[in-house]
């Protein structure tokens, strides 16, 4: 280790920033004594100072100032040309994620953030977290793996205020004011007290929902900023709330969360961070690896019955047990327990009888790729393989059934430098996008080089291995 600081560049939203605290902490961890500069947006980090790991923040206005450092680590988590331009222009010994030249061409570093940036609509079968994307190109999979958070905190059964946060960054993913609205109606009808939250630009929502509901609500929307809404969350039992980043400001201060996951986010990626959290997804078929809803509306919201939710928060703040939830019945929705798994972040499907085609190919895909990044050995691969095509066979003939046609652009890629269709990742099956789609990003990423093209190779050959 050289002593020279290490350089975050985070200018995303506030949930972003906190889904960066656990990178955070294991730089701190793995180089002792060397300062971390945070860039981001001064309205995020400085409400979350005191909750924040111990780095040097940035606002992005002062970003100049960066410049004047030789950094070990330059680490940009953010997709923004302005980032990508900075990473490029600062002196460090080594460079992650998205870098832009001052002539305009754009690359990613990192085998890890190149899969990231590979799942852009292609994200049905990933199973890894943000949070452990920010850091697995440059934190080894020992220390996240042994990295222990503590579980939300438990208020006494007769605790009954729960937070219900009503917005999100976009409308598909949060409810009407009408469901808030009788949401909490339902709430009450239980004997709970529900507090209504959200931020400035949610003012107006608050007031539609105290209106549909037409009884008094105690509403707090807009009149508290994030330092003091992580002080009243150590009053609630629970807080219910949409992908948003209080959810996960709520989450990291041990306040015990239950996530409407609804619209274009995947819970896998951006679900609650930390074990104990539950989180209520929609399972109709389009609701999986929704990147951009293309139908008429959003038929996901509809699995959402407030009334059966309203029950299922009721138990929770009784204290009921993991196998009591289990039970409850929840139709079209898929109840899950933020967990660990093999080290990392992982979603314990409650009530489940047994794995699903998606559930099977998501965990090969995820192993497959954390045996050739490095991660462990090629037993788990082979291994999900065979689990795969033992109880889905459709799903296993789709992939074997498409490696000639990868062989064949492959060999045409190795002898011509290009591909011979364009749409080698968008035309494969479904099954096989997870590998399509990062191999068509790393090849336009290294400018269809020679060693691209061997290294795509080298894949290949091991995901034949893989399905023998």
């Amino acid at each position: 280790m050289s002593g020279k600081p290490i350089l975050i560049l985070q200018m995303q939203r506030m949930g972003d920033l906190i889904l960066s605290y656990p990178l955070m902490i294991w730089l701190a961890r793995r180089y002792p004594g060397q300062r971390i500069f945070v860039a981001a947006e001064e309205s995020f980090y400085k409400p979350l100072m005191k909750l924040s790991p111990q780095v040097s923040y940035v606002p992005w206005a002062g970003s100049h100032v960066l410049k004047e450092h030789e950094y070990e680590l330059v680490i940009n988590l953010s997709i923004q040309e302005k980032a990508a331009r900075l990473a490029h222009d600062v002196r460090a010994e080594t460079k992650y994620g998205p870098i832009q030249s001052p002539s305009g061409v754009r690359t990613v570093q990192g085998d890890w953030q190149l899969y990231r940036t590979s799942l852009v609509r292609n994200n049905l079968y990933n199973r890894y977290h943000w949070a452990e994307l920010n850091a697995l190109d440059v934190i080894p999979y020992k220390d996240i793996a042994e990295t222990k958070f503590d579980v939300p905190r438990t208020l006494p059964a007769e605790s009954n205020k729960v937070g219900v946060f009503i917005g999100a960054s976009e409308e598909a993913k949060r409810p009407s004011a009408e469901w808030s609205a009788s949401f909490v109606t339902e709430l009450l009808k239980r004997g709970l007290r529900p507090v209504l939250f959200g931020g400035p630009a949610e003012v107006e929502l608050g007031k539609q929902v105290e209106q549909a509901a037409g009884i008094p609500l105690l509403n707090l929307c807009g009149r508290f900023g994030l330092d003091e809404f992580s002080a009243i969350g150590q009053t609630l039992a629970l807080f219910i709330t949409p992908d948003t980043g209080p959810m996960h400001l709520a989450a990291w201060t041990g306040l015990k969360c239950l996530n409407l996951s609804m619209g274009n986010v995947s819970p896998w990626e951006t679900g609650p961070y930390t074990p104990g959290h539950f989180v209520l997804r929609s399972n109709i078929w389009c609701a999986k690896g929704c990147w951009q809803c293309t139908r008429s509306r959003l038929y996901c919201h509809d699995s959402f019955n407030p009334k059966r939710i309203a029950a299922l928060v009721k138990r929770i703040t009784a204290g009921d047990s993991v196998d009591k939830l289990s039970k409850l019945q929840l139709p079209d929705l898929d109840l899950s327990l933020s967990s660990k798994q093999d080290g990392l972040y992982h979603l314990q499907r409650l009530g489940d009888t047994g794995s699903d085609p998606e559930q099977r190919l998501s965990r090969f895909w995820q192993s497959f790729f954390g045996h050739r990044f490095g991660l462990w050995s090629v037993d788990k691969p082979h291994k999900a393989w065979e689990s795969v095509a033992s109880t889905t066979e459709e799903s296993a003939a789709s992939i074997l059934t498409h490696i000639p046609e990868i062989t064949r652009q492959f060999t045409h890629g190795l002898k011509t430098g290009y591909l011979h269709d364009d749409t080698f990742w968008s035309s494969s099956p479904a099954e096989v996008h997870p590998f399509t789609g990062y191999i068509h990003m790393m090849l336009e990423n290294d400018n269809y080089e020679p060693h691209a093209w061997k290294t795509a190779m080298t894949h290949l050959e091991a995901l034949i291995s893989c399905c023998r």
